[in-house]
Parts: C-alpha cells; sequence; structure tokens
C-alpha cells in the first residue's frame, strides 16, 4: 500500500489549502483514512479522520475551520483547510488504517505566515 500525499505549501494566515492524499495497492475497501501533522518539536497528533461511510472525527483545534472528505471511488482523502492560523504550521501526514495496521504517506508541509 502506498500514500502520495499533496497540497501543501506556504499561506498567510487567514487563508485556505487543500491537501489530497491517494491510496494504491490492494486494501480492505472499509477503512479510515484521516491527516496527522507534527510541528517542529511536538509528537504527531491528529487533525481528522473519515471512514468508509463518511462519519468524521475532527480535533477540537481545527473545528469549523477544517473539513475533511473522501472519494471512495478513488481512494482519495481531502482536507480543506481554511481560516489557517500560525500554529497549523506542521507537517501534515496521511493515514490510511485497515484493520489494526496503519499506513502513512510521506507528509507534506503546511507553512502559515505572513
Amino acid at each position: 500500500v502506498q500514500l502520495q500525499a499533496s497540497g501543501g505549501g506556504l499561506v498567510q494566515p487567514g487563508g485556505s489549502l487543500r491537501l489530497s492524499c491517494t491510496a494504491s495497492g490492494n486494501f480492505f475497501r472499509v477503512n479510515v483514512m484521516g491527516w496527522y501533522r507534527q510541528a517542529p518539536g511536538k509528537q504527531r497528533e491528529l487533525v481528522a479522520v473519515i471512514v468508509t461511510g463518511g462519519s468524521t472525527n475532527y480535533a477540537d483545534s481545527v473545528k469549523g475551520r477544517f473539513t475533511i472528505s473522501r472519494d471512495n471511488t478513488k481512494n482519495t482523502v481531502y482536507l480543506q483547510m481554511n481560516s489557517l492560523k500560525p500554529e497549523d504550521t506542521a507537517v501534515y501526514y496521511c493515514n490510511l488504517r485497515v484493520t489494526q495496521y496503519d499506513f502513512w504517506g510521506q507528509g507534506t508541509q503546511v507553512t502559515v505566515s505572513s
């Protein structure tokens, strides 16, 4: 299984970015896809996850600003990030969880700065 993420970059506070991640390979279609992030000197933390059926879960810090979605026909998960803040700066990692197995993408840098 491989995960390919894209969409990171530099944005000013209050701006928006959209991350995408596509999973390839053979895996059970019922799964959880999501995004985690890791800022310098901090532990990796959950940002948002979405299950195959569409249920979602968000970190309190991003609720109301970020929206996670997925296209099951493309094995792709998206993260729409609005009203970005400097504290959102981190490397964002795509995750695919299938039963007890975790697969990770390579990470994409998001920098929020003026």
